[in-house]
């Protein structure tokens, strides 16, 4: 199974909202911190706003905060909404592709082994992630320094 860039972003975005709870963050801090793309993580922004996991706010003041408490945002609820569906089979993503689909067996094994994989997600919080949130918060921020002086390649 393979998490899309999209799900990935998404949970370190969230990630680094938790640990910086303190403030507003804005969209390229958190792209500095992780060394990826402003642009695709605005994509996430808007996303995770419509979710309503983030509030976004414009101007001088504005910034990206958490919505949610992060014992209140289930890991697994937000893989499953930014991901893709999870078709890792053609049969599974529009029923045709295979000469087999009508009596395969194959399409329930792989719906159980996402339905594990995604129920490892479901047993874990935001709150969980960030336990250690001291630390990640010094990685998070040396690593901003690190990118903004251009030493550690985006």
């Amino acid at each position: 199974m393979r998490m899309t860039l999209h799900t990935d972003y998404a949970l370190r975005m969230l990630i680094y909202l938790a640990v910086h709870a303190d403030r507003t963050s804005t969209v390229n801090d958190i792209a500095e911190s992780y060394g990826i793309s402003r642009n695709h993580l605005l994509k996430v922004t808007l996303n995770l706003r419509r979710l309503g996991l983030v509030s976004t706010a414009r101007g001088r003041s504005g910034g990206v905060r958490l919505a949610l408490a992060p014992a209140d945002i289930n890991v697994g609820t937000v893989v499953r909404a930014m991901g893709d569906g999870f078709p890792v089979v053609a049969c599974m993503a529009d029923g045709e592709g295979c000469v087999l689909t009508p009596e395969c067996r194959l399409r329930n094994v792989v719906s159980a082994a996402i339905g594990a994989y995604l129920s490892v997600f479901d047993s874990y919080s935001l709150a969980d992630l960030v336990h250690n949130r001291d630390v990640l918060r010094t990685i998070l921020d040396l690593s901003a320094v690190s990118n903004a002086q251009g030493t550690v390649a985006a």
